[in-house]
């Protein structure tokens, strides 16, 4: 798929490649259905002919909200084949964040999934006059009473005619330089972005992505997506590059559903963020500590011999080789079937991913690989290599792909993989595109061999009163691999030294609430003996951490950091200004306050 066009293009030409095969499955009825990519081709081409009857026009801009489902794919799919331009949105927006992408974006139209989005969709798109139509993928359970025109996705999606060469044409016109999607940035500060990918973008990721594991043997590969595919690096690595590669994707029910889904889909690829590696790196070791016995020696010994063999901190001896031969059939084979038993690599995104964590996966027998991008470069810039890894690093840069260390310290990137520009903002373009040079505001380092090392986002750094920079995220890191510790951000910037606020792990809290008989959150909070065991886990972290790291003073909350309360993103990153506007009368209470 080299030679495509556009995104598009390259759907319709995999299409007609693989005819009857399956291509997306969703759970109906509590079962796996699949649509062929034939079938698909044909649903998405009547969708855009009818888009293209109901008035869009080249380049007007279409929202789409949506869990992820075979529909989300296919409405996304019309879309660029209407010559539109789709717009996804999460289903956690409220209607003040409906409305400013409907409004920034100019949208003519938005298709949606359910009476439940609609309640928040309506009333903006009702306040943004732009707004021609909608369309729902379900049913509406409920009159609706609205002057905006509701229209059927599954009425479009039928076909009353066999001419589509309308849209045949839109598709054979595009180019790599058209804009393929505009993409809003979750925002873990300020208001959200457009981001403007044009096609060349996401098809050099694409081809990135394949360079770097094409050495693991990619056939009829399966993906398992449940990131949301409102977010680009879902959008690429779970949609477009699976498309490129002619595989198969499952769509799981949720997080909470994920391990049952792995073992249904079988995933042979995955893409996931740190923070599901870090609720799954707590799962296990809670459950291998609380089995205890024989079965909690072997697991980590399992773990010890690998970091050895996987990561080559030293020979294995005769009588380890064979010890370890062992424990890869009795625990790693466990392991890998849990992840649905053939499971070529898990990639990481996103975020920075904590070494400890990839270590710990690596050394049962999972091929982890980290990576590094963001939503202006389409997103992926960097990735470890099977079999190549710096597990401290995000890897090498994708082919085709120039990187740089600016003087203060800033990634810059430059090829075909960074945006167009920020939607209708040239002040913010400008700002972060100069010569050509993408500036991430991302703070790091490239080593002799070419590998990237991220140290910290520039605007998050916190610069104490000794003028010292310190990385936030890596302290965060730390705080949250304890068991007692769910959730964590540090603050201190212009102060002498660093405090933090800290969410207690859930199943942690509830044993004191037995222990208590207490059922008050709060008031377990303020017992000393519980800020105790608190206090035990911050300072097991300040002995790793350097003096200007370390955390001397905290505050508990039991309110944890949810997307609902929009303390962190859709893709789990903290959003650091919306936890300090709530809680920074206690934090600052920390440095004045003596305990």
């Amino acid at each position: 798929m080299n030679s495509a066009t556009s995104l598009i293009f390259m759907f319709m030409a995999q299409a007609n490649n693989k005819g009857n095969k399956p291509f997306l499955w969703s759970k109906k009825n509590g079962v796996y259905e699949a649509t062929t990519w034939q079938y698909a081709a044909k649903i998405v081409t009547n969708i855009a002919s009818k888009l293209l009857d109901l008035g869009i026009k080249k380049g007007d801009r279409i929202v789409l909200c949506s869990e992820n489902r075979t529909e989300w794919v296919l409405s996304n799919l019309a879309i660029m084949a209407s010559g539109a331009i789709p717009v996804p949105a999460y289903t956690t927006n409220t209607v003040n964040d409906h409305y400013h992408i409907l409004q920034d974006s100019g949208a003519k139209s938005a298709i949606f999934s359910n009476d439940k989005i609609l309640k928040n969709l309506l009333p903006a798109a009702e306040r943004e006059k732009g707004v021609k139509f909608l369309l729902s993928i379900d049913d509406p359970q409920e009159t609706i009473n609205s002057e905006i025109k509701i229209h059927s996705w599954k009425q479009l999606s039928k076909s009353d005619n066999n001419e589509n060469s309308a849209v045949t044409e839109i598709i054979s016109k595009l180019t790599k330089k058209d804009t393929a999607i505009i993409i809003y940035t979750s925002g873990t500060g300020g208001v959200p972005k457009g981001v403007m990918l044009p096609h060349r973008a996401i098809i050099h990721n694409c081809q990135g992505a394949f360079n770097a594991i094409e050495e693991l043997g990619l056939d009829d590969e399966v993906f398992l997506s449940f990131l949301p595919l409102s977010h680009s690096y879902e959008y690429t690595a779970g949609l477009w590059f699976p498309i490129f590669i002619g595989a198969q994707i499952y769509f799981a029910e949720g997080l909470d559903q994920l391990s049952r889904n792995m073992g249904e889909a079988r995933p042979t690829i995955m893409t996931a963020v740190p923070r599901l590696y870090e609720l799954m790196h707590a799962k296990i070791t809670k459950s291998i500590k609380s089995s205890g016995g024989l079965k909690e020696i072997m697991f980590l010994k399992t773990v010890e011999l690998g970091i050895k063999k996987y990561h080559k901190v030293e020979t294995l001896s005769v009588l380890e080789v064979f010890l370890d031969y062992l424990l890869d059939k009795i625990i790693r084979n466990k392991v890998r079937k849990n992840f649905g038993g053939r499971l070529k690599v898990l990639v990481s995104g996103g975020a920075p991913l904590n070494t400890d964590i990839g270590i710990f996966f690596t050394a049962l027998g999972l091929n982890l690989l980290q990576g590094y991008g963001q939503t202006e470069s389409a997103p992926v810039i960097s990735v470890n290599r099977p079999g190549h890894v710096k597990m401290e690093t995000v890897g090498t840069p994708l082919i085709n792909t120039d990187v740089k260390i600016a003087d203060d310290g800033e990634i810059l990137v430059r090829g075909d993989l960074i945006m167009s520009g920020y939607w209708n903002n040239d002040e913010a373009t400008k700002n972060t595109i100069k010569d050509g040079w993408l500036h991430t505001g991302d703070i790091g380092t490239i080593d002799q061999h070419n590998f990237i090392e991220i140290t910290d986002r520039k605007k998050d750094i916190i610069v104490n009163s000794g003028g010292d920079n310190i990385s936030p995220q890596r302290v965060e890191g730390f705080l949250t691999l304890e068991p007692e510790i769910a959730q964590a951000m540090v603050y201190g910037d212009k102060k002498s030294h660093i405090v933090a606020l800290i969410i207690p792990d859930i199943d942690f809290l509830n044993e004191w609430k037995q222990k208590t008989g207490n059922e008050a959150n709060g008031e377990i909070l303020e017992e000393d003996k519980f800020h105790q065991e608190i206090s035990a886990a911050v300072d097991r972290v300040n002995k790793n951490l350097s003096v200007i790291e370390r955390v001397r003073r905290f505050h508990i909350s039991s309110e944890g950091f949810t997307v609902e309360n929009e303390m962190i993103t859709p893709t789990l990153k903290v959003r650091r200004h919306k936890i300090i506007e709530k809680y920074q009368d206690d934090l600052e209470n920390l440095y004045s306050n003596k305990s």
